[in-house]
């Protein structure tokens, strides 16, 4: 009757250090986010306020993937959402006009929320629902817009 008084005080004892391991989900995206670091891009989780008229709901915070621009060279900055898997909208809700940059974001997941850039850097923000090839259709999209 001891022996199992004491098995069940270990285990009583050891149960929260089970809530220190990570899901497997966890992993997937720790793992995402390494491969991202040696491919060159920057990731951080930001905070975004979302528009009412998004049909996927974007979490908050939200991983952020970034890329520097070039310095020295006037680029326009731009924000689109996508409203649904292939239909990129900017605030405005009307459709990229830009034939170059929608052909670009129609190969982007379905799981990215916003896309946008300004004088210093291209953003993504994107859901990680890790698909094989995502992460380097994001990165070869970040490194063609930089």
């Amino acid at each position: 009757m001891n022996w199992w008084i004491a098995v069940l005080l270990l285990a009583l004892v050891l149960s929260p250090l089970s809530w220190l391991v990570p899901s497997r989900r966890e992993r997937g995206r720790m793992d995402v986010r390494l491969q991202a670091r040696r491919m060159g891009l920057a990731m951080q989780l930001a905070r975004e306020e979302w528009p009412y008229w998004l049909a996927q709901h974007a979490p908050s915070p939200c991983p952020q993937y970034h890329r520097p621009r070039r310095r020295g060279s006037h680029l326009d900055c731009w924000c689109y959402w996508q409203v649904e898997p292939g239909n990129w909208q900017n605030q405005w809700r009307e459709p990229c006009a830009d034939a170059v940059l929608a052909a670009q974001l129609a190969t982007l997941p379905g799981d990215v929320f916003k896309v946008q850039a300004s004088a210093q850097m291209v953003a993504l923000y994107w859901g990680e629902r890790a698909q094989p090839d995502s992460l380097q259709k994001i990165a070869d999209f970040l490194k063609a817009r930089a």
